[in-house]
Formats: C-alpha cells, sequence, structure tokens
C-alpha cells in the first residue's frame, strides 16, 4: 500500500451505515451531503455496508437502506462494499500492527474497566487503564487458548511515539494535531468481531480511494486514531468534514435508539422526496 494525501485528485466521497435499523433524517442528512459534494465536483460517491457486528445488523435492513437512498434519490458506483465480506483485508492490517509489536490481548470487560480506580475517561468513556499491557506473553496465550473472551488493544503510547507528530485537514477546523492518546488503549478486534470500527473505516477509506470523509461531528474525535492508524498503516490520508448533527424540537440528536422518525414512516405518510430532504436541510 501507498500513502498519499489525495492532493489535487477527483473527489470520491462515501456514506457508511450499519443496518442496525431503518434509515432516519440524520442518515438522509449525511448521505446527501456526501452525494451532492461528488455530484457537484464531479466525482464518485460510493456506498458501504458497515456490518460487522453479527448480533446487530440486519439483512432487512440493508435491503431497507437501498430503498430509501434510491427514493429519497441518490445514486451510487456499483459494487456496493459490505464489510463482512473483507476480513481479510483486516486481518492483514492487524498482522502488520502485531508485527510492529503494537497490538496485545486484553481479558478484561467493560465492568472491570469501568470499576477501577479513578480510571480517567476519554470520548469513547472510562479509559483502559492498563491492566493486561505486560502480561507474560505465555500467560495471555494459555488464557487464549483456554477459550477466554479477549479483546486485541492498540499500545496507543508506543504506536504515537511510532507514528511521531501528525495532523489531519478538516474542513472547518484547518489542520488539526492529531490526540491520539486521549482514547488510551482503543480495541482494534475482539474474539467475536475480528476487526472494529476504527479499523475496518481506516483500512476501506484507503482501499476504495475515499479523498473526503463526510460524517458527523460527533466522529471528529474519532478522526485521531483514524489519522494514527492511516500512518502506522502506511494509507492514503483523506481530507474530512464534519456536519453538524440533526436535532429534534428538544435539541436532542436524532438517533435509532431515541426511535426517531424514519425515512420509511415518512414515506409511508405520505412525504415526498423532497419534502424529505428539505427536512434532512436540503432544500432543492
Amino acid at each position: 500500500m501507498t500513502a498519499s494525501k489525495n492532493t489535487g485528485a477527483a473527489i470520491v466521497t462515501r456514506f457508511a451505515p450499519s443496518p442496525t435499523g431503518y434509515l432516519h433524517l440524520g442518515h438522509a442528512h449525511s448521505a446527501l451531503d456526501a452525494w451532492r459534494r461528488a455530484r457537484h465536483a464531479h466525482g464518485r460517491f460510493l456506498l458501504r455496508i458497515e456490518d460487522i457486528d453479527p448480533t446487530r445488523c440486519r439483512p432487512e435492513f440493508v435491503a431497507a437502506l437501498f430503498e430509501d437512498l434510491a427514493w429519497l434519490g441518490l445514486d451510487w458506483e456499483l459494487p456496493v462494499r459490505r464489510q463482512s465480506t473483507h476480513f481479510d483485508d483486516y486481518r492483514l492490517a492487524l498482522d502488520r500492527l502485531r508485527a510492529m509489536d503494537l497490538l496485545y490481548p486484553c481479558f478484561c470487560s467493560r465492568k472491570d474497566i469501568a470499576a477501577a480506580a479513578a480510571a480517567p475517561h476519554g470520548p469513547d468513556g472510562p479509559l483502559y487503564p492498563g491492566t493486561c499491557r505486560h502480561l507474560p506473553t505465555e500467560v495471555a496465550v494459555a488464557r487464549q487458548q483456554a477459550g477466554e473472551p479477549f479483546a486485541l488493544r492498540l499500545d496507543i503510547a508506543r504506536a504515537s511515539e511510532m507514528a511521531g507528530p501528525l495532523t489531519f485537514e478538516e474542513e472547518r477546523l484547518g489542520r488539526v494535531i492529531v490526540a491520539s492518546r486521549q482514547f488510551g488503549d482503543v480495541v482494534l478486534a475482539r474474539r467475536e468481531t475480528p476487526s472494529s470500527y476504527h479499523l475496518c473505516v481506516t483500512v476501506d477509506d484507503h482501499l476504495q480511494g475515499v479523498t473526503l470523509v463526510t460524517r458527523g461531528e460527533d466522529l471528529l474525535p474519532a478522526t485521531h486514531i483514524h489519522r494514527l492508524l492511516q500512518a502506522l498503516l502506511g494509507l492514503n490520508e483523506p481530507r474530512y468534514a464534519h456536519h453538524r448533527l440533526l436535532t429534534d424540537s428538544t435539541g436532542r440528536r436524532l438517533a435509532k435508539r431515541d426511535a426517531a422518525a424514519t425515512l420509511r414512516s415518512l414515506r409511508e405518510a405520505g412525504q415526498s422526496p423532497t419534502e424529505v430532504r428539505a427536512l434532512a436541510g436540503f432544500l432543492d
């Protein structure tokens, strides 16, 4: 893999939903933002299905999102990349990080981490206190062979030192200095899910040639980890544009867990694609 900053290249954007529910207006805003940027620049718009979690992702939601996006007036390049069919790509990336001595198995549960004395918090919650970081190799291997649940964590201090000072380009903020240590030793894989969001999205954006990552501002902190992984793995460095999040009348962010109005329900209520695009913040 050869890294580049994608400067001057034709714009390539993407929309990458997880099929854990029906799309809502927040999804529509994100998809339209990426789609319109590509179309206005005569670039390419990609659709990617982030379905690495088999316990939450369902085929009916995949079919529904294709239907909803087409009804909304969007089109995209084929084939559509589905993460669940590309675990070999993520495994190769993990192997490279392992060869750099940057990964270690962690046997702590979320409850263990939350209960750690005076555990500081980062963007994703309580920071991992490093309990398993220095386990003897033979002990870690024996516990894995015994079938204990484990996760593969990135030694963030060692990785940050190896990568050196980094920055990324963000549309509103300009050149941002990477502060990856704020996340602690992030999980890059689990026994039951052989890759994490952080690793999958970084590898996918490189392999798909994405030059501009457009996504919600809630994912801005994660960009620090993604830029670090790009540097470690020699992957392309895209530009970033983190858009505002749509909220309801109370100011609460639209989300699946809060039963936000879905595109499907709005369509069934008689709303037209033009009206829904307007509700999502895009007037024709």
